[in-house]
């Protein structure tokens, strides 16, 4: 551990509990930790663990202040023990070095990302892109939120106009009606994270996750694209006042747009005919303010966990639903449908490099609950 670079979040609190405790931690019922030497001293160096020193030199400066090198040592292990310190490697803290705005942005999101193993992924998060399809009450929100947590790339694509009823708090604006939507989405995505890039991916490029934003159906060339090409994607929109997550689709592992139709068609011989409709008009911005902030909190969730391999989203194979007016999440299973035939026997690239479990390397995705 001599080489690694522990960080103590910011908010963590230290709580004197007499002259010779410190408790670190153990509020909100989160596990706390007492330490029963020279509290004033302890927290002094705990308050120091910026990430930006490796413990080799976390340790001399403990014996400089005249604390016991092994001791402190071993309290650093128990916080680890008890998920309180993220340790950090060079490319994290070159990913987080911008500035002390970025920087100080940085501290409060490294903490949450993880993997299952509570290892670090705040590199490969910087350098994950995604792209949102559509900037509407949810996609703007949802770029927004995803390049505010540190994706490093962040693109907003859709070639229509802002409309009065696209606003919505954290994404576009009533001044910008008229504007270009690509534009207008861009400029919210920059007030949530400056530094964050908003290029279009190069011609070729593969992005690690698409956020579809808008009420896509099975029978979109752009999703047949998406599969067809292996790029992982995630529903995220208001269907009538219904917030929908998902599914999130890694292909040749979970099922897809396609088989969530074939269950309605199963469930329902005349759906084909009704999705013709839904999809055949005009898209008209829906769903309260509250509701498409839920589903863009729910969907940046979802993203992050599969990005960072954290846990098993939710929208694997499934759909969460956020019903007004208690936006109670439910969940509505898509298991792949014996007659599309869209899974394969291996988890894709993608699925394995992001910690995706596979039909054999697993719980089964149905089986997932909100990552949290």
């Amino acid at each position: 551990m001599s080489d690694a670079h522990p960080l103590l979040p910011p908010g963590t609190p230290l709580l004197q509990r007499g002259p010779d405790a410190l408790q670190v931690g153990g509020v909100d019922g989160a596990d706390g930790l007492l330490v029963g030497a020279d509290p004033a001293t302890v927290a002094g160096l705990l308050r120091g663990l910026d990430g930006r020193r490796a413990q080799r030199v976390v340790l001399a400066d403990a014996g400089a202040a005249g604390l016991d090198p092994g001791s402190v040592g071993e309290l650093l292990d128990r916080l680890r023990a008890a998920g309180t310190l993220v340790d950090l490697g060079a490319a994290d803290l070159l990913a987080a070095d911008a500035g002390p705005a970025a920087t100080a942005r940085a501290a409060a999101e490294l903490p949450a990302a993880r993997d299952r193993a509570g290892s670090s992924r705040w590199h490969a998060r910087h350098a994950a892109s995604v792209v949102v399809e559509g900037a509407t009450r949810v996609g703007v929100p949802v770029a927004a939120l995803l390049a505010a947590s540190g994706v490093g790339r962040v693109a907003v694509r859709d070639e229509g106009a802002v409309a009065a009823g696209d606003a919505v708090v954290g994404g576009l604006t009533a001044a910008d009606e008229g504007r270009p939507r690509r534009q207008a989405a861009a400029d919210a995505v920059r007030r949530a994270s400056p530094l964050t890039d908003l290029r279009p991916l190069p011609p070729g490029a593969v992005p690690d996750l698409v956020v579809l934003s808008r009420p896509w159906s099975a029978s979109d060339p752009l999703v047949a694209g998406l599969h067809d090409a292996g790029v992982a994607h995630l529903v995220a929109t208001v269907r009538g006042e219904t917030g929908v997550i998902g599914p999130l689709v890694v292909p040749g592992v979970t099922s897809c747009l396609r088989c969530a139709d074939l269950h309605r068609r199963d469930a329902d011989p005349r759906w084909p005919v009704l999705a013709a409709q839904l999809t055949a008009a005009a898209v008209v911005p829906s769903g309260a303010t509250l509701t498409c902030w839920a589903t863009a909190l729910a969907a940046a969730q979802q993203a992050l966990a599969y990005l960072d391999g954290s846990s098993s989203p939710a929208a694997l194979s499934a759909v969460v639903e956020l019903r007004p007016p208690d936006l109670a999440p439910r969940l509505r299973r898509w298991p792949p449908h014996p007659g599309c035939g869209c899974t394969g026997p291996d988890p894709s690239p993608a699925a394995r490099a992001h910690g995706t479990p596979g039909p054999a390397s697993g719980p089964s995705p149905a089986q997932g609950t909100m990552a949290r």
